[in-house]
């Protein structure tokens, strides 16, 4: 009779925190689309260079924040794409092709297409989004100001893949073997490794890293290690293994062991969690920086910004697949549930 009343109140007060959270994203979704009371350039023209695919919501959240902000494309802006298709090296010719169709500002996502950027000019302002460190990457100077000509949200530091191992070992706190494939071509991810080595020797978990450079290799890899002879995957992100993020989830599924990665996207098909920031939600902060920027303001007159949120998303279903229990307590940390 106790437990059930406990049930109902713990469902109760669930109930009440979803619709708290429902209120307050339509009373913020109102507000921030009130047009502004400033004038809007007479023509905006925006050049994105974005890595695609998986990225896709972060310049998909940039249109929804500028639209919400009074630009209407078409009519008052156009925006003017490099999408790279996941590709993240020869990037020099694409940021060339987009400044030569004078754009008024770039807009930039992950680190390593904001870098491209960076080296093309110091003169046309550029906004990123979704970059790991920025200042480690020699972005910017500081988050107060960059002392440059770019501004932009990060993906949070890489500190963060501390925090994302501790939800791993509250979800699957049998997990002592862990292993991490590194891309052999420079990725953003790199920046996590001394994070996430400090945080596994707190908690006594042994990382296994391998190198891979391509889709044979990562198979290699995971044929190396056979059932049992590992508890888990941290993904690490980089362009090449994202492109190739279904080899992660099928070997995980096999083993039936837990896999960590950064983005809901990834739970969505078949991930264990994701803890992080979320791409929309980042490019939908990152058009207020653009609206600034395009209205004459100085990218270094403004702070680098970190996500305004971070969300835990759980697949149950992939919970369930892989034989793991799920403590009610980090279920009613979710922000998201996947059944």
């Amino acid at each position: 009779m106790v437990k059930d009343k406990r049930e109902m109140v713990a469902h109760q007060a669930k109930l009440l925190k979803l619709t708290l959270m429902i209120v307050f994203v339509a009373i913020w979704t109102i507000l921030e689309c009130i047009p502004p009371l400033a004038a809007q350039p007479s023509h905006a023209r925006l050049g994105v260079l974005t890595p695609g695919g998986a990225f896709a919501p972060v310049q998909e959240g940039l249109k929804e924040g500028l639209a919400c902000l009074g630009y209407k494309e078409g009519q008052n802006i156009t925006y003017i794409v490099e999408d790279t298709k996941g590709l993240s090296t020869g990037l020099a010719p694409r940021v060339a092709k987009l400044l030569g169709a004078k754009p008024d500002v770039l807009f930039t996502v992950t680190t390593i297409h904001s870098a491209a950027a960076k080296e093309a000019t110091a003169t046309v302002p550029i906004v990123f989004a979704w970059a790991i460190d920025p200042d480690r990457a020699g972005l910017i100077a500081s988050y107060a100001s960059s002392k440059n000509n770019l501004t932009g949200v990060t993906s949070l530091n890489a500190s963060i893949s501390g925090k994302r191992l501790e939800v791993l070992m509250d979800l699957a706190p049998k997990v002592k073997r862990l292993l991490i494939l590194v891309a052999s071509m420079p990725s953003a991810g790199e920046v996590e490794l001394p994070f996430l080595e400090e945080t596994a020797k707190k908690l006594r978990i042994q990382l296994v890293r391998r190198v891979v450079t391509n889709r044979e290799e990562i198979e290699k890899a995971f044929r190396e290690f056979p059932t049992g002879s590992i508890d888990g995957i941290y993904y690490l992100p980089a362009a090449m293994t994202r492109t190739n993020i279904d080899l992660f989830i099928k070997k995980a599924k096999s083993d039936k062991i837990p896999l960590a990665v950064h983005e809901e996207s990834v739970v969505e098909q078949g991930a264990l969690f994701s803890y992080g920031p979320n791409p929309r939600a980042v490019g939908v902060q990152a058009a207020a920086l653009a609206d600034k920027v395009l209205k004459g303001t100085k990218p270094s007159n403004l702070v680098v910004e970190t996500p305004n949120s971070l969300f835990l998303t759980i697949n149950l279903a992939t919970a369930k697949e892989i034989g793991l229990h799920t403590p009610r307590a980090i279920l009613e940390r979710a922000d998201r549930l996947i059944k």
